[in-house]
């Protein structure tokens, strides 16, 4: 019986990789950096929303169902980064309960 593991880097299997994978298997970039560009997406999410709800509070010419959108994104994309932070808290304690 003979198992094999493939690889994050392989693509036998047909499927293509995001581009920030294929960044990372160049050495161009590193978990690190794909963090820290993600939180900011989350963050200019967040900022927009803001000045949406801001704009339609003070009266702009704006699109109160662009409005939601633009919260409900920022929204969720601010509940996957909670999620995705618990779930690496937890790998940590975890890591940390392992004894020698």
């Amino acid at each position: 019986m003979s198992l094999s593991i493939n690889t994050i880097g392989s693509t036998s299997s047909g499927v293509p990789m995001p581009p920030s994978l294929q960044k990372a298997e160049a050495g161009q970039s590193s978990f690190a950096s794909y963090l820290m560009d993600s939180l900011s997406q989350v963050n200019s999410m967040q900022a927009e929303a803001n000045s949406a709800v801001e704009s339609l509070a003070t009266g702009g010419e704006v699109n109160p169902a662009e409005v939601l959108t633009a919260v409900q994104k920022a929204d969720l994309a601010f509940r996957l980064t909670m999620q995705i932070r618990n779930k690496l808290v937890a790998a940590y304690q975890e890591i940390q309960n392992i004894r020698i």
